[in-house]
């Protein structure tokens, strides 16, 4: 068979351009060396620990002292990338415990363009995968068919999108830190292509972000397939011989990404882009069937299938790792909530609201006063009311303007809800099943997609309503749950593989716009990472139908078990003040007079939990004694407000059977902690309870009083414990500040 000259020298020139043989330019080496050095042993641990003194780690970006690595590191983790023959991770270090947690080197991902797949740098010829000696390195090639490295840059951390703080917040700025940006060559028929790949390394928190661009150089239209953006071959925990039967145990890290949408409360049940999958070719592990999930992936479920005109440029999302060093799950909590109040700043605003069920002038006016008097600072007109974001004739304007503007006469913010998704517009709006060609069978049943013209109208709606009237808070229901879409005839995607990225990207950046604009977002879904500032505490809505006395059981289980991973500021719970699914008249709070011991405790533990919950109603109280009871502990929250925001220690879980409780602690303020202590049962009791103050920061001894007591000095064990024998009265509770 005649292979024509043309068509054989065409393959010469691709083969060449994709075997990194062309030598890196002497100017990258010397762009290199004036780089700081980096040179310390991966043994030498953290001397501090970052969750007490954070400000002790400053970020930044160094060159191995033999020249041919790039650092990005701060005092808790490094990443090592080596830049020839080509780019690829030949260390990560955990500094926090001294080990080293990648065993084999790679490429840093692939990339699918016009039908061709490349690797994303990377090295080969490490025969040997269940560790990595340094003198195998300088004996690795490049992979075939790669981007190869070219040039770089290091730069300042620069805000994913903007946020305009306009309100009481934890944490006021957003995240700082360094990264170094890599701009590596295509090859063969994507020879004209640039690919842009980041790395971040932050301030303050053990986190390293990776992400890039692709940059189309050609003059002609690209698509961009499918992309994984990071690969890495870590040291497993374990490789038992036969396969587990509940699972095999994953590397001790935070993996996270700003591309979720699995329509949940919570990272573990979003995240959909993280994987971690077998490595066949690590012939060395235990496991005689080599099924040890050892290789991280993160790659988009689906697509993107995106196309890049000449001149334009396509980015990925960010994927966030951040090592653990403990497996005790409060400290690994600790490190998670860290993790958002550091990056996901916004989600520290916790605005004290009502979630009020009417419209009426003469209702609304006196919610108004009410919450003026009593301190709160938000009211959300709430789903059940006729509140409609999506008519914006001139009449539906002006009716809630009037509102508005009478509720910032009297300093009180003013939100509205608007249901998206698990609801049916049309056969021509909604998804369409790529299973059965029909509407229906998503997340939530039928649900409109956002990529339809209908779909562009309705955020063009919602923005229009509240910039007209003033609103500053949305609460956004039925949030995008990651719903594919194999329509054709939609305006903004052509099909299923470009659907999901579509439909997220346009709720993505319209949760940017509330950002820049300084709105607050109610949303039950997990977008903390694109500018949502809260999100369900996680509950049953039938359990608020329950008896009253059982409510505060659960509710208190529910602020318990929903705090572990989350900021305690960033979620909500539900304080059915009106009849919520059903229950009666056994199930609620009014009339409010009624029932005050009920409406003091939701109170009180939500608010000393840091928790905002949903007081669903018409008024915050009805009588004076209610409103007494209300303005006391809205008072008594804000006295404490930063300590009643800050890290959670878990003391005791309710059980309905003797003391719980839970401990606020921070290290930087002037009350280092909070415990809040409650007795379920009819008779006071009195125990021996331990306060663990290790996270305060205090040492030796602490002054701690009760309420608002005179302090007394406890001597701390070498825990950093205090034990106190405590009275806590029946059916009721109290505090313990820590200074």
């Amino acid at each position: 068979m005649k292979i024509r000259k043309e068509k054989l020298l065409g393959l010469l020139l691709v083969w060449f351009s994709c075997s990194a043989l062309a030598q890196i330019p002497s100017a990258l080496q010397q762009k290199i060396e004036q780089l700081p050095v980096f040179d310390e042993l991966a043994s030498t641990k953290t001397p501090f620990d970052w969750l007490l003194t954070p400000e002790k780690s400053r970020a930044g970006i160094y060159r191995s002292p033999d020249g041919k690595s790039i650092i990005v590191a701060n005092a808790m983790v490094w990443r090592t990338l080596r830049i020839t023959p080509n780019l690829a991770t030949t260390d990560y270090v955990n500094r926090m415990t001294g080990e080293r947690m990648l065993r084999a080197v790679g490429s840093e991902g692939e990339i699918s363009i016009d039908g061709h797949r490349y690797e994303i740098g990377g090295l080969k010829g490490q025969e040997e995968r269940g560790y990595l000696l340094e003198q195998w390195i300088p004996g690795l090639t490049a992979l075939d068919s790669a981007f190869v490295l070219r040039d770089f840059e290091t730069k300042p951390i620069e805000p994913r999108f903007p946020w305009k703080q306009t309100r009481w917040a934890l944490n006021t700025s957003q995240p700082t830190g360094q990264e170094v940006v890599f701009d590596l060559q295509g090859c063969g028929e994507a020879s004209q292509v640039t690919l842009r790949l980041h790395f971040a390394v932050y301030d303050q928190v053990p986190v390293i972000a990776k992400s890039f661009e692709v940059l189309n150089g050609s003059g002609r239209s690209i698509c961009i397939d499918s992309f994984k953006l990071e690969r890495l071959s870590f040291f497993e925990p374990e490789s038992p011989v036969d396969t587990p039967r509940d699972g095999f145990r994953l590397p001790n890290i935070h993996l996270e990404s700003d591309y979720q949408c699995g329509g949940s409360f919570t990272q573990r049940e979003s995240g959909t882009c993280e994987h971690w999958i077998k490595e066949p070719e690590y012939t060395s592990q235990r496991n005689y069937a080599l099924n040890t999930p050892c290789r991280l992936e993160v790659a988009p479920p689906l697509g993107p299938d995106q196309r890049i005109e000449p001149g334009q440029t396509f980015r990925s999302f960010s994927v966030f790792e951040m090592p653990y060093d403990s497996y005790d799950r409060e400290r690994k909590g600790l490190f998670d909530r860290h993790f958002y109040m550091a990056l996901c700043p916004w989600t520290t605003q916790n605005p004290i609201f009502l979630h009020l069920t009417a419209t009426d002038p003469e209702t609304v006016h006196r919610a108004v006063d009410q919450c003026a008097e009593a301190g709160y600072e938000m009211i959300i007109i709430s789903f059940g009311s006729d509140l409609n974001m999506e008519d914006i004739s001139e009449k539906n304007i002006q009716r809630f303007k009037s509102l508005v503007d009478y509720a910032h006469s009297k300093g009180i913010e003013m939100g509205c809800y608007s249901l998206l998704a698990s609801r049916r517009v049309s056969e021509e709006i909604d998804c369409i099943n790529p299973k059965t060609g029909k509407t229906g069978g998503m997340k939530f049943g039928n649900s409109p997609c956002l990529c339809s013209q209908w779909g562009y109208d309705y955020f063009e709606k919602l923005k229009t309503f509240m910039l007209r009237t003033g609103m500053t808070c949305l609460e956004h229901d039925g949030s995008y749950p990651g719903d594919v879409c194999a329509s054709t005839s939609h305006a903004h995607h052509r099909g299923l593989k470009d659907s999901q990225w579509n439909q997220f990207h346009k709720i993505a950046s319209f949760y940017h716009w509330l950002s820049q604009e300084g709105f607050y977002s109610n949303v039950p879904d997990f977008y903390f990472m694109n500018g949502t500032t809260k999100t369900s505490i996680g509950y049953r809505e039938v359990n608020w139908s329950l008896p009253r006395e059982r409510q505060l059981i659960h509710a208190r289980q529910v602020n318990y078990d929903g705090t572990w991973e989350r900021p305690s500021g960033s979620l909500w719970s539900f304080t059915p003040l009106v009849q919520y699914h059903g229950g009666g008249a056994a199930a609620t709070l009014e009339p409010l007079s009624e029932h005050l011991y009920e409406y003091r405790t939701h109170m009180v533990q939500n608010y000393g939990a840091g928790v905002q919950a949903c007081y669903r109603g018409p008024r915050l109280y009805d009588t004076d004694e209610t409103k007494e009871m209300v303005k006391e502990v809205i008072a008594w929250y804000k006295k404490y407000r930063r300590i009643l925001n800050s890290d959670i220690i878990h003391l005791r879980k309710p059980d309905a059977r003797d003391w719980d409780g839970l401990m606020h602690v921070n290290p930087q303020e002037k009350e280092r902690g909070l415990a809040m202590l409650f007795n379920p049962l009819d008779q006071e009791i009195e125990r021996q309870i331990t306060l663990p103050l290790y996270y305060t920061g205090l040492k030796g001894k602490a002054r701690i009083r009760e309420q608002e007591g005179r302090p007394k000095t406890y001597r701390l064990n070498s825990r950093q414990e205090a034990v106190l024998s405590i009275r806590i009265p029946a059916n009721g509770y109290t505090w313990l500040v820590v200074e």
